[in-house]
């Protein structure tokens, strides 16, 4: 056990897991926290799937959908650690058709910053189109965007994963889940556990999500609030357990989400923070690079303030506020980042869906890991 931490961290969390759960307030939960490169978390309660009575384990997979982004981020940035891909580089010069109605000054930057002006879906988009790589791409290469590029930000929900996953593609020759394979998650040793589209064989092993107050929030969203209007623009293609369950969905590559276990996405975390077991994802001046401030104020699309890295959030309530911690969220209280000043990666999975006042696992448990932890020496 690593010397920072206590050594009864592991059994704190497990405590608080299973409260949680036998509180009603919980379905079933993950969570996994590295520190400096050395696991000191891996606990999980509950169930994968109740009516069907099975319980969850650490190697139940969970969709935990826009915590994936920071998965999308990672692998554009081990790409540019190779040289096969540049910030300022015009998406266009690598996906021409990307430049139409002005959009040709675009750059990678702008997608990893939700400043590219282009996060809206068609009003009618289905569920089948959304699973449809080259229809969804063409649409999002079509649009007009909203802003000029690099001047304001807002929350790309879905079209991060189809311009950034289209822009990997095209550079590869890989679809966005097979780079993800070959260039982050095998070097990790976690590609039977973190992935973008689910190989149909890890179906079965996956669980169902189920609502909490998650939809109710959405539905108490005015239809002009902004996100409502683009972002999410039907109930179809709303972010919700009706969704998530679909086998369709769960097969289909869409890097805007993920499907992964707990100890995989804070291992992969871990990785950025520092060495584990012998790998290191990127360089530390890339890291900063990624992880340091690059735009902040009012999302367009979320209404709030926030602080952006590239392709990563900062500073997260769960995050305690703390600038130094990168990562990102998924809808219905989902969590995976990395406390680069704490050396402590940490990641919560969840199979039921909440918002508001009832998402308060995430904040709960990584508190009480940070708090197990002694901070690092300085001299």
């Amino acid at each position: 056990m690593n010397r920072r931490v206590g050594a009864d961290v592991q059994a704190r969390v497990g405590v608080i897991l299973e409260e949680l759960v036998e509180s009603g307030r919980e379905s079933g939960l993950q969570v996994a926290a590295y520190l400096d490169g050395e696991p000191i978390v891996d606990a999980h309660a509950g169930w994968a799937d109740r009516p069907g009575g099975r319980r969850l384990g650490a190697d139940t997979l969970i969709h935990s959908f826009s915590t994936g982004k920071g998965f999308t981020a990672t692998l554009v940035h081990v790409l540019a650690e190779r040289g096969l891909i540049a910030y300022d580089t015009p998406i266009a010069h690598y996906w021409p058709e990307f430049g139409a109605h002005g959009k040709e000054r675009a750059t990678v930057r702008h997608a990893l910053t939700h400043t590219i002006g282009v996060p809206q879906l068609p009003s009618a988009v289905t569920p089948e189109e959304l699973c449809d790589w080259d229809t969804m791409c063409a649409i999002v290469a079509a649009q007009e965007p909203l802003w000029e590029a690099g001047t304001a930000s807002g929350y790309h929900g879905w079209t991060f994963g189809w311009i950034l996953g289209e822009t990997v593609r095209r550079i590869t020759g890989l679809t966005p889940a097979q780079a993800l394979r070959t260039y982050v998650t095998e070097p990790l040793g976690v590609a039977d556990e973190l992935f973008f589209g689910l190989p149909e064989s890890e179906l079965a092993r996956t669980a169902p999500l189920v609502e909490g107050n998650w939809a109710a929030w959405l539905e108490s969203l005015p239809p002009t609030a902004p996100f409502r209007r683009y972002v999410a623009p039907n109930r179809a293609v709303w972010t919700v357990a009706e969704l998530a369950n679909r086998r369709a969905y769960l097969l289909a590559d869409l890097p805007a989400c993920g499907t992964t276990t707990a100890r995989a996405a804070a291992r992969l975390y871990a990785a950025l923070s520092g060495e584990v077991d012998g790998v290191r994802l990127m360089s530390p001046e890339r890291v900063a690079l990624a992880a340091d401030v690059a735009v902040e104020g009012k999302d367009l699309m979320l209404l709030g303030r926030y602080a952006k890295g590239l392709g990563y959030f900062l500073g997260l309530p769960a995050m305690a506020g703390e600038r130094t911690a990168f990562g990102h969220h998924g809808s219905g209280g989902s969590i995976a980042f990395a406390d680069r000043g704490r050396g402590l990666a940490f990641c919560l999975t969840r199979t039921r869906l909440v918002a508001g006042a009832a998402d308060t696992a995430a904040g709960l448990l990584a508190d009480e890991i940070r708090s197990a932890v002694t901070p690092p020496r300085t001299s």
